[in-house]
């Protein structure tokens, strides 16, 4: 990866200084949105700065005061930003609560589009999605589905799609967005894929892509870059499988309340905000890096530090984090 962004660098330069549609598409962006799409199985995508201004520019550039969205209540804070700049109804329901989100589909049926959107992965719990349920309410109302999959792709499904693998929901999902940021190259860029007549839309009216600078073309070959290895061998994804599977398993065998789960955001449930500020000092002294969460970025009383858990860990680096955990929970008396 780090070498294609070097080559890149001789071959397209640092940046293009222009958006997209005046001097700041290269053939190398066409690749990338074209990889994408056959990747995760649409029509179309669109590159954006960031995920954040992939979600921003989709509701405010699609639907309009005759239109309704149906929001998971733990979307992430671009959606809920997106959202707001749109003039559509506005409708919430809890998080993953497929009869709730069924009573708001009902609210909306007088709208003439309805939008579910929906994290893919919540990235604070690290839960999925329910989108075989998502999809059923979707043609039983007449919705569309938007997932961000910014925590999946690359890591959920058998080929590293996303949860629309992981569900077997693929080509019943309306619009993806996600980011280059996290499994996809981790530097910084986002998408948003989907059927054409949508893409093509954005593209004529969403903003941030309209006036914000085009993806660095560096960013864009070793997006492309980690895209091939990810169709050319599942190694790195099994080696996080399992090395996510193991370490969950000895933190629940600690005795500590972990969201229960397959993926590699590990949530260890303390409540106490102050408790889970001082447990992530305190892992930061021995060693261990981890962020203690509290209210606004979680929920009231829902106060956690979360883990992450990588490919290249070794099992060594597991066992590590796992005794400072239990030494710090035994000092904290948790």
């Amino acid at each position: 990866v780090i070498r294609t962004a070097q080559e890149s660098y001789a071959k397209w330069g640092y940046g293009l200084s222009s958006v997209r549609f005046i001097c700041g598409t290269q053939e190398i962006h066409k690749q990338l949105e074209a990889k994408v799409s056959e990747f995760l199985g649409t029509d179309d995508t669109i590159l954006y700065s960031s995920c954040f201004d992939a979600n921003t520019g989709l509701f405010e550039t699609l639907l309009t005061a005759e239109d309704a969205i149906i929001s998971d209540q733990l979307n992430h804070a671009s959606i809920i930003d997106g959202v707001r700049l749109c003039k559509a109804q506005r409708l919430r329901f809890n998080n993953c609560d497929m009869n709730d989100l069924e009573d708001k589909l009902k609210q909306a049926r007088s709208a003439r589009f309805r939008m579910i959107a929906t994290d893919g992965v919540f990235s604070m719990d690290g839960t999925i999605a329910k989108l075989v349920a998502i999809c059923e309410l979707a043609e039983k109302y007449d919705a569309l589905v938007m997932v961000d999959d910014s925590h999946s792709v690359g890591v959920l499904g058998r080929h590293g799609r996303g949860t629309h693998e992981h569900c077997g929901v693929m080509g019943r999902i309306d619009i993806i967005t996600g980011t280059f940021g996290k499994a996809l190259g981790g530097a910084s860029g986002g998408y948003t894929s989907g059927r054409k007549e949508i893409i093509d839309f954005l593209r004529q009216r969403s903003r941030p892509y309209l006036f914000s600078n085009t993806l660095a073309p560096a960013i864009a070959a070793t997006s492309l870059k980690v895209l091939e290895m990810l169709l050319a061998s599942t190694e790195l994804r099994d080696k996080l499988a399992e090395n996510t599977r193991y370490f969950r398993k000895k933190i629940a065998e600690l005795g500590l309340n972990v969201v229960p789960g397959e993926h590699p955001i590990v949530p260890i449930m303390l409540g106490d905000a102050v408790l889970a500020q001082k447990m992530a000092e305190k892992l930061l002294e021995k060693g261990v890096y981890v962020i203690g969460f509290s209210y606004p970025v979680v929920p009231k009383g829902a106060a956690r530090i979360r883990t992450q858990i990588s490919a290249a860990h070794s099992r060594e680096d597991l066992d590590f984090a796992i005794k400072k955990i239990s030494e710090v929970k035994e000092e904290l008396g948790i």
